[in-house]
Order: C-alpha cells, then structure tokens, then sequence
C-alpha cells in the first residue's frame, strides 16, 4: 500500500533527530528530559503527518501544477501567465502562518516603527512579483544565474546600509515565504511549464522560482527597515515577545468550551483557511480564465484534504515534540559550560532535521526525474543537510560570541555569488530552490527555539537582534554545499577525460 510506504519513508526520515537527541540526552546530559512521553508522540505524530502531506502532494499539488502549467502553455498569453504568476505567489504567502508570527515580532523589535501588516503585504507582494518574473524567464530560456548574481549584489548591497535590528529579521522573512504547501505548488508551475516548452529543460529552466521568492523579500525587508528607522518614530506595540511566541510554543491542541474536539475542528478550519487563498487562485484561474473543467476533481480534493490533514497533523506533532525540544536542549546544553557540546548539537541537529524536511524530500524526488541519471535525490539531500548544518553551526558561533550579522550575511552571500558564476549552469535553479527548501516546518522551529534559547540564556546576547538569524545561514550554505559539489564532479570529470 502506498501510504504505508510513505509513512516507513517519513519515520526512516525522522530518525536522525530522534538519534540525535537520544545521544545528547542519555550520553552526554545524562538526564531524562521533562514531558519527554509528550515529546515521543509529538515526534510520531510529525510521521504520520508527513506521510498524509506526501500522499496529498501526488494526488492533488502536484498534478494540478503542471495541469494549470500545461494549458498557459498552450494558451501562449504572456500576460496571463504573468498574472497567474503573480496572483499564485501572493496568495501563498499572504496567510501563511510563519510570516505573520515574524511580521508581529517584526512589529515589537521595532517598537512599532515597522507595522506588522504592512510587512505582510509587502514581502507577499514581493513573493508575487518575483514568481510573475520567473515565468517570464522560464518562457524567454534564460539562464539563473544572472537573475541571481545582480539579485544577491543588492542583497549584499542593502544589507550593508540595513540597521542592525531588521537584519535578522529580513533574511527570516525570506525564508518563512518558502513552507510545506507553497514550495511544491510554485515547483510545479515551474517544472510544468518548462516541460510544456519546446528548447526548455526541467533541471536547468524548470527550477529557480522558490529560490527567487526567497530572495527578493530580503530585498523589500531591508529597504523598507532602512525607511522606518530611518524616519519613523517609536509606537507603542501592545504585548510582548513572549505573548507572540506564545501560541507557537504552548497548547498543542486547542479547546473550545473545554471540548477537545471542537477545538481540533476549529484548528483544522484555520488550516483550511490558510490554504483557502491557493485553492481560491487555482479554482479561479482553472473555470473563469481558462473555461475547462478539473480532470479528476475528486482526486484532486482529496488530495488538498490529505495535504490539509496532514499538516495540521504535522503542526500538532512540533507543539508536542520538536518545540519543547529545541528549547530544553539549548537550556541543558549551556547548563553543562561547554562550548563544544552547543557546537556539535548545532551541526548534528541541523542535519537531522533537513534530512527529515518534507519539502526538500519532494523537491529532491523531482530534481531525480528531471536530471535523468545525472542526480540522485538522496545524495542532493545528503549535500543540502551538510550544507545546514555547518550554516546552523557557524550561525551559533555567532550568538556565543556576539559578531553582528553583517559580516557572516555579506561573507556568505560573496562567496554564493562567487559559486553562481563558476558552476555548471545545470546545477544552479536546483541550488538556490534547495536552499529555500531548508528553512520550511521541520527546520525552522527546532533551529528558530535553539536561537531564542542560546540568545536568552547568554548574558549580554539581544534576543531581538541575536535569537533571529539562523534561518538565513541555513538558507546560504547548503546554496553553497550543492554548488560546491558540482564544480568538484565537473573538475573530476574533466580530469578524468583529459587523462590517458
């Protein structure tokens, strides 16, 4: 049965994590955690989530991506697919639940010099824009990696002039834009309409949407931060840090009347709600703009239930299991004094929770296919996770020590920009999406808990300004990882055919 090879496949991926923790709990802090029961069924509820997503995904995404690609294709309306475009990425990202999280503490970091929906619409508009770009670029064939290289220029650009308290929060903001359902469905209309275009190659055209839509709110962020520090006075913003972390961290399951029930109903329609905007543009676009009916509807309904079900599975499971973790371990970790042992976890947990991230696994499973032999998306999953890990690592160094992020954001993205022009053309789209793949739900809570952690737990460390950040590194280095990978093979290769 197919979907208990999806649920085998998703707990194979959540055991790294659960190794990773079980070795530093029992070998090294040598302590049962507190709440661990709740904290294993948390973890299993994350694998049966997952495995609901996954299913939902080849039933429902995925299909109807490629279906609406195919037919624009046909229809050869630049305009109309620019739109689409356009009206596919705001929708995605305007009610997704992280951003909204980050544009509130966006809103208390600044004192309410930035406002919180201004944030939104503008990082929405931004993700909206950049995917209407992409189409263009998919359509006219050209390569990535001169969208890339003159896109991260500003980015590095901006950062230096960007005040030190949005930083963090800007590179966040790209990364939260990139989530569970968005990453495949923006995936999809690029794969699709590549393979819908004569003289188009999945791997080198198909890719590279998600990695715009993960760059450009940096952009738009940090311009915007610059503005309002720059002009705007203080506000006074109601609550605190703690009451916006609040509903992340507390209450994995709601009550309504003290029904349990009602509650679990009422948190599966807010997820309905969330996703309502993608369904509302698909539905839109597929009966009032191009005038024919779904193909296998009921397939395609089921499968947005599963990929609605599962998340809201999968979200249940982190409140349970990978939260309290993140921050426990960060709390024991420097309870032990010694540095060594923050390090390690660090780099082991950032691979592991890659290695578990549901949309890298859909998007490694794709670049499989589209490469033909030439990638195998275990290996692409394996180069991504060493790439995080080592940028979650580097990432912790910087909070234990107290280096601005400037330095590590520009480093990091000179050396990127370095890599996009010597590497194969063929490898570029799929580095960028890989690095936007990284920070979706698996991966940002446990790292986004471990940061807070450390940043309160340092004395002389701004929770505002050193807890947010670790997001972008593990957005920067597996770009770096896969690119760096390439340029090896193809050197190896050349050797290798010059040798007698």
């Amino acid at each position: 049965m197919e979907f208990l090879r999806l649920l085998n496949h998703s707990f194979r991926n959540l055991l790294p994590i659960i190794l990773v923790v079980a070795v530093f709990q029992f070998l090294i802090i040598r302590q049962v955690p507190d709440g661990w029961l709740a904290m294993t069924i948390g973890l299993l509820v994350v694998v049966f989530g997952v495995a609901l997503f996954l299913q939902g995904l080849e039933l429902g995404i995925f299909p109807i991506g490629k279906n609406l690609s195919n037919q624009f294709a046909r229809k050869g309306s630049l305009p109309l697919l620019m739109v689409f475009g356009f009206c596919l990425g705001f929708s995605a990202v305007i009610a997704e639940p992280a951003l909204i999280a980050v544009a509130d503490q966006a809103e208390l970091i600044s004192e309410g010099r930035i406002n919180g929906w201004t944030l939104r619409i503008l990082v929405a508009t931004s993700v909206g824009l950049v995917v209407g770009l992409g189409v263009v670029r998919i359509l006219l064939g050209h390569s990535l990696h001169w969208y890339m290289i003159i896109g991260y220029l500003v980015v590095v650009l901006v950062t230096f002039f960007a005040p030190e308290e949005i930083v963090g929060l800007a590179y966040d903001s790209g990364g939260v834009t990139t989530n569970i359902v968005t990453v495949p469905l923006i995936a999809a209309l690029g794969l699709g309409l590549a393979m819908s275009l004569r003289g188009r190659t999945a791997l080198i055209h198909g890719f590279g949407l998600v990695g715009l839509a993960v760059m450009v709110p940096m952009i738009s962020v940090q311009l915007y931060g610059i503005i309002v520090y720059s002009f705007a006075e203080p506000g006074q913003v109601a609550g605190t840090m703690m009451d916006t972390l609040d509903p992340e961290i507390t209450g994995a399951v709601s009550e309504v009347d003290g029904n349990l029930l009602l509650g679990m109903l009422q948190d599966l329609l807010l997820m309905f709600r969330d996703v309502l905007p993608i369904i509302a543009v698909v539905l839109f676009f597929q009966y009032i703009v191009i005038r024919k009916p779904l193909a296998h509807l009921h397939k395609v309904a089921g499968g947005f239930l599963l990929v609605i079900v599962g998340l809201y599975a999968f979200v249940v499971g982190l409140k349970l299991g990978l939260f309290p973790i993140g921050q426990s371990m960060a709390v024991q970790l420097i309870a032990l004094d010694a540095w060594v042992y923050v390090y390690v976890f660090a780099f082991a947990i950032g691979f592991a929770t890659t290695m578990a991230e549901p949309a890298l696994i859909a998007i490694g499973m794709k670049a499989e296919e589209a490469a033909q032999g030439q990638l195998q998306a275990n290996r692409v999953r394996i180069l991504v996770a060493i790439g995080v890990a080592v940028g979650i690592t580097v990432g912790v160094h910087r909070i234990i020590t107290g280096d601005s992020i400037h330095y590590y954001i520009m480093g990091g993205y000179a050396v990127v920009i370095l890599l996009t022009w010597l590497s194969p053309r063929y490898i570029v789209a799929l580095a960028y999406d890989l690095g936007g793949v990284t920070t979706s739900e698996v991966t940002v809570p446990l790292v986004t808990a471990l940061g807070i952690g450390l940043a309160t737990q340092i004395e002389g460390r701004n929770v505002m300004i050193d807890g947010f950040g670790l997001i972008a590194f593990a957005s920067i280095f597996p770009i770096i990882s896969v690119m760096a990978y390439a340029i090896l093979v193809e050197f190896a290769n050349r050797r290798r055919g010059t040798d007698p």
